[in-house]
This record gives structure tokens, C-alpha cells and sequence, in this order.
């Protein structure tokens, strides 16, 4: 495990990059697919990484919670390397409801990963869904508990979220997600 913090490439108000994966569901998904959404909250996250697997709990819930906002989780990781991160055991984590987010995808290339900077688990990123698409409104931490045993205390993403449902420009320092590093296949 390798602790890495989100650097943000993306800036606030650049255009959601687009992307076709499929779910667990066996559906494509592409950002058309949450046109109906107020916000869209992607998150690349995986099955094994304890900083991915502390969060669990809060995508869910906040999928449970906003009707309005799309939880997706995006697996990135390198399977062979790391097979927990499978297509299967991702199949699988949702038959048995640890995830239940909107949609739980699988970016075999990591394209989809490297267009939007991603490189840790949990890495969360916040659109808002404008006229021309979905714009960028927050990238950083879901909570304050940085390590996994930690209870958080303040929910940025709740913040966030909260604010774009209201109409009001997100106010949030956006200080670096962290998490155990993507596993990229060419390392």
C-alpha cells in the first residue's frame, strides 16, 4: 500500500471528461447516462484499498440520501496485479450490498482515470450539471478522517453537495484526497 494524495489537474468549471464503461449491471455508462442528475459525483475507488474500503458507507448512503445526485465509484486499478479489484469481486461487493452506489464501473484501460487526473482510492471528484454539461465544482476530501480507523467529524462532500442543490457556488478549500495509490498496469 502506498499512500498518495489526489493532485488536481481538473479546475473548477472544466467540462466533466467523457467516458463509456461498463457496470457491474453489465450496462454502458457514459455521462449522458446522469443527464437527469443535478450533480454527478465519480469517485475512483477500488475493492481492496482500506482508505477506499472506509469510505463504502458514506458513498452509499449518500447515493441512498440525494435523488439528485449520482454516486458513481470507478474501478481503475490494475485486476491481474491486484485481483481483489476484479470485475467479478466488484460484481460481487454489490450482490452482497457493501456497495450500493448509483453505478460501479470498471475502467480496464484507465483512460478514464488519467483523463481526469485521478491517482488514489478514494479519489472524488463533483460536477455540476449546467447547460453545457457537467462542470467541475469540487475535488478533495469526502470527510476529514484521513486514515482509515479514523470517525470523521466534518463531510466536505456533504458540504459541497449540499451547496450545488441549493444553487450556491461550492466554498470549499480543495484540500487533496488520500488514499492507497491507483494501480496503474505500466508500473
Amino acid at each position: 500500500m502506498v499512500l498518495t494524495e489526489s493532485e488536481p489537474e481538473l479546475e473548477a468549471g472544466d467540462a466533466a471528461p467523457d467516458f463509456e464503461l461498463e457496470g457491474v449491471d453489465s450496462e454502458t455508462y457514459t455521462l449522458e447516462s446522469f443527464a437527469d442528475n443535478e450533480a454527478l459525483l465519480v469517485v475512483f475507488t477500488c475493492n481492496h484499498c482500506p482508505y477506499a474500503q472506509a469510505k463504502f458507507d458514506l458513498l452509499n448512503e449518500l447515493a441512498a440520501e440525494y435523488d439528485d445526485v449520482a454516486v458513481v465509484g470507478i474501478n481503475p486499478n490494475d485486476a491481474e496485479e491486484y485481483p481483489e479489484d476484479s470485475f467479478e469481486v466488484m460484481r460481487k461487493r454489490v450482490e452482497e450490498g457493501t456497495i450500493q452506489y448509483d453505478a460501479y464501473l470498471r475502467d480496464e484501460s484507465q483512460d478514464v482515470a488519467r483523463a481526469y487526473g485521478a491517482v488514489c482510492t478514494p479519489d472524488p471528484f463533483l460536477f455540476t450539471n449546467t447547460d453545457s454539461g457537467f462542470e467541475l465544482v469540487y475535488h478533495g476530501r469526502l470527510d476529514d478522517a484521513l486514515n482509515p480507523d479514523d470517525e470523521p467529524t466534518r463531510f466536505h462532500i456533504r458540504e459541497a453537495i449540499d451547496a450545488v442543490l441549493a444553487g450556491e457556488a461550492v466554498d470549499l478549500e480543495w484540500q487533496p484526497s488520500q488514499g492507497c495509490s491507483i494501480k496503474w498496469k505500466d508500473e
